[in-house]
């Protein structure tokens, strides 16, 4: 793309899965409004060009981490990052969003101006130059986390003289042959990680504070596998979403409504793995599965390599980082000469750019959600934060729908600004609700930086995709509270008059 134009209908923020899923919405569904996808990294992929730790993998299935529009076509729907990668290239270039996108232009700060209807967006790029680029609308599809800097749970390394190191900056050149390595963590990365560098390490230990809820399945869907044999690849592909999205709702609502039940399940399937004399202590966390995301085991990788004596789980809280490993406060001595902080992200809201309106600074802490999608009082911001329950893409496709569906609303209308009104009257008559319902160590941090949430829809964040998905495609996108005016009106709230300005 010639970097001499600075004006566009979408600026997206991000070319990660929902920068690049917002980009292929607006190519079939709103093809008249210009955009440009801005990256602050060299390469496009988001998470999934980021992170290299060893066995970097979805830890939902590629089925609905996948988009609605583009058939996951490889045997494995859990991937790894190299095949998600590659879904991500041939989009790119086979729906020509290439060309859209700017590397090396990091974000700064965005200033939304009423007198011309325009985002005023500060960028950098690589060399440290300073840009400036105009957009009707800005579309976060930023991430959730902290690109710069994990959570540092603080600990003090003592005597410790081997190498530490964090997942979210994992060196190219790593050898840990033959080496003891302690992963300190027992969330999805750590889950990854441990039986990945079983193979060449010497022994690799998973020291958890807590354990976690751990669900063992095969990598291979079979079923997608078959119908893709037999009928059309598209078809195929719907039908396996279809039943992937179904049985994720149902394990979901069943954890919460009957959640004995499901822990039994979940720990009849260890033991099958391990054994039927298993000690189950490591895999039973002192909280219901599903209050917390619950953690994939592809093909039983690592209770295989717990089973061949390279791996083990130690449940056990750290005294002191010591020459040599790791003194547990029980006493126990874990040895290592690498230690892996697979402690957990560090969350940031809207990428940490610098927000502001009229120059006056947005904290979006303050404002409620509308549909899990913008801002109330907020104009012509839209941003997707992935479902916790289920695959992020699923959110980051039914928001793009969404904001093709309001952008082409507002050609209609003949207007330009497109801002979800919430009165102080209707703020006041608001029921609150807690914004994520998971006591995640990540989660429960980052509450206070987090965007508000309502009891009742649309003030809110929701987490039940499959009525989400039906709410955002069918009702009327001008609602009577996504107020549609045209720049340089007077902004009033939506049960008052517009005024042309002078």
């Amino acid at each position: 793309m010639k970097n001499t134009a600075t004006d566009f209908d979408v600026l997206i923020v991000g070319a990660g899965i929902s920068g690049i899923g917002m980009a292929a919405h607006m190519k079939e569904k709103a093809p008249d409004h210009s955009f440009v996808i801005v990256e602050r990294r060299e390469s496009l992929g988001g998470t999934w060009d980021l992170f290299r730790y060893p066995g970097i993998r979805s830890d939902s299935d590629m089925h609905t981490l996948g988009f609605d529009f583009e058939p996951w076509r490889h045997e494995k729907s859990i991937a790894d990052g190299p095949s998600i990668l590659e879904y991500l290239e041939r989009i790119v270039d086979e729906r020509k969003i290439r060309d859209h996108i700017r590397l090396e232009h990091k974000v700064l700060a965005a200033d939304w101006r009423e007198s011309d209807a325009r985002w005023h967006v500060t960028l950098e790029t690589g060399e440290g130059e300073r840009k400036h680029l105009t957009a009707n609308w800005l579309y976060l599809g930023s991430g959730y986390y902290d690109y710069d800097e994990p959570y540092d749970p603080g600990f003090d390394l003592g005597e410790f003289e081997g190498q530490v190191l964090h997942p979210q900056f994992w060196p190219d050149d790593l050898d840990y042959s033959n080496q003891d390595v302690v992963v300190v963590g027992s969330g999805a990365t750590a889950v990854t990680i441990v039986p990945s560098m079983a193979d060449k390490a010497a022994k690799v230990t998973m020291l958890q504070r807590t354990p976690t809820w751990m669900f063992s399945r095969p990598a291979k869907d079979a079923l997608a596998n078959f119908l893709r044999r037999i009928l059309p690849e598209k078809l195929a592909y719907r039908l396996t979403r279809w039943k992937n999205i179904t049985m994720q709702d149902f394990a979901f609502k069943m954890a919460r409504n009957k959640p004995e039940k499901v822990k039994e399940g979940l720990h009849k399937r260890i033991r099958k793995s391990m054994g039927e004399d298993y000690d189950l202590a490591p895999f039973t966390p002192p909280y219901n599965p599903w209050d917390q995301r619950l953690c994939l085991v592809p093909d039983d990788d690592l209770f295989q390599a717990m089973k061949n004596g390279k791996a083990e789980v130690v449940t056990g809280h750290i005294k002191a980082f010591e020459k040599g490993g790791v003194r547990l406060k029980d006493d126990r001595f874990l040895p290592a000469d690498i230690v892996v902080t697979a402690t957990g992200l560090k969350l940031a809201v809207a990428g940490k750019i610098a927000l502001s309106k009229e120059g006056q600074p947005i904290d979006l802490a303050q404002h409620f959600y509308y549909k899990g999608c913008m801002f109330s009082n907020v104009p012509n911001l839209a941003v997707v934060f992935g479902y916790l329950n289920a695959s992020w893409t699923l959110r980051a496709d039914i928001n793009s729908d969404f904001i093709c569906r309001v952008l082409n609303e507002t050609r209609k209308q003949g207007v330009d600004v497109a801002e979800p009104i919430l009165t102080p009257q209707a703020e006041a008559a608001i029921e609150e609700d807690d914004i994520f319902d998971f006591s995640s160590g990540y989660i429960q941090r980052s509450k206070h930086i987090m965007p508000r949430n309502a009891v009742a829809y649309p003030w809110r964040l929701n987490q039940e995709y499959v009525l989400d998905r039906k709410r955002m495609k069918q009702d009327a996108v001008d609602d009577g509270l996504l107020e549609f005016r045209r720049h340089g009106a007077n902004a009033k709230f939506a049960d008052q008059q517009l005024e042309a300005a002078e």
